[in-house]
């Protein structure tokens, strides 16, 4: 007979607990774990696909509500494209620093004088070529390697036929030139060492009355000849004649003399323009350019056919400003000479502030000689005809 349950569910529908375990241990303990992982690998699936690649970080938030262990904050590209951008930047920085070099000419002199002050550091601009190469080597930058050519082209151009020997044999006159310091405590023997060059013509410049007295006495056996007019002097193995102070300044910084040498006459100029000074207000050089104006108009009136001036010019050669001078003339250490020649400060050269210049005669060699008790170290040519 069939009985019917009227208090609920027919508990024949309902598994008995043993046909549950059965079913359990039908499936397997394996199986179910299977399912479990299938399933979350599915809605791990589901989730990145509705977020899109490269936002997992996001998506995990959105759905965890919570960071994922091991993440703070937003990622750093450290791959090739960000190594690549210093090599850029030093690319960029090379050929910065070939440009002011290139177009030093052009620099404009006016407020603090700028174009001064790098003509008359732009040797040293070159340290720079060296400098981005090692950067370069340390990012392996390729193109910024390439980019430093720039900079060492125009360096190159501007000052490589200084770093070769130029100098030759032959010339009949040799020329001394010397700022021996106001303030040398040593006189006489910067006076003997000068003896020791072996020079025709010696011209020095900052002399006080005490020294010049000191230097007549010390040079004139090796010298007979000689004029001192103000802070400058001239001596010379062969004679003098029409002595002059040329006015360049207020007082006395330049001087005149025709030398008679076994080659004919030569005019001979011994010059100290004004000090420059570096400070808060710029590279100020108005009264050395004032000065050199005044030097250069006398160079222009000069009518001897061969030409040298000696002296401490307080500036470069290649300095613009002087133009009025150099322009006249030409650098015995630019056309003879082996090295920069670098005369100032003498303890550590670096500027070359003391030159030989010539008008109407050739050199033949230009070099520097060795230390006194001046912050100046001599400078010295020989000229052929």
């Amino acid at each position: 007979m069939q009985s019917t349950w009227k208090g609920g569910p027919d508990p024949r529908e309902e598994s008995a607990p043993g046909e549950a375990s059965g079913r359990r241990e039908a499936v397997g303990p394996g199986e179910a774990s299977d399912r479990r992982e299938a399933s979350g690998t599915r809605e791990e699936s589901d989730r990145r696909e509705a977020v899109g690649p490269g936002e997992t970080v996001s998506a995990y938030e959105a759905v965890a509500g919570q960071e994922p262990p091991g993440v703070h904050g937003p990622t750093v590209d450290a791959g090739p494209r960000g190594l690549r951008r210093p090599g850029r930047l030093l690319a960029v920085v090379a050929v910065l620093w070939a440009v002011p070099m290139a177009l030093h000419a052009w620099v404009p002199n006016t407020g603090v004088n700028a174009g001064s002050l790098l003509q008359t550091l732009l040797p040293w601009t070159g340290l720079g070529v060296p400098l981005l190469l090692v950067l370069a080597a340390v990012r392996r930058s390729r193109t910024a390697a390439v980019a430093v050519l720039a900079p060492a082209v125009v360096w190159a151009t501007i000052f490589g036929g200084a770093l070769t020997d130029k100098r030759s044999a032959g010339g009949g006159l040799t020329v001394v030139s010397h700022n021996v310091n106001e303030g040398n405590t040593d006189p006489a023997g910067t006076a003997r060492s000068l003896v020791g060059a072996g020079a025709d013509i010696l011209a020095l410049e900052e002399l006080s009355d005490a020294s010049a007295t000191v230097y007549s006495r010390e040079l004139a056996a090796a010298f007979p000849h000689h004029a001192v007019i103000g802070g400058v002097g001239i001596w010379s193995r062969y004679p003098l004649s029409d002595v002059e102070a040329v006015p360049i300044m207020p007082w006395t910084r330049a001087l005149r003399a025709t030398a008679r040498t076994p080659d004919g006459p030569v005019a001979v100029y011994a010059a100290h323009l004004a000090s420059v000074r570096v400070s808060a207000a710029g590279f100020t050089t108005d009264r050395r350019d004032a000065a050199a104006r005044e030097l250069a108009a006398a160079l222009r009136a000069e009518p001897a056919p061969r030409v040298v001036l000696l002296g401490d010019f307080n500036g470069t050669y290649l300095d613009d400003a002087l133009a009025p001078v150099t322009s006249q003339l030409r650098s015995a250490q630019r056309e003879a000479g082996d090295g920069l020649g670098f005369t100032w400060p003498a303890a550590f050269p670096v500027v070359r502030i003391d030159d030989v210049l010539v008008r109407g005669m050739t050199p033949r060699a230009a070099w520097t000689l060795p230390a006194t008790g001046s912050d100046h170290l001599p400078v010295a040519a020989t000229l052929g005809p």
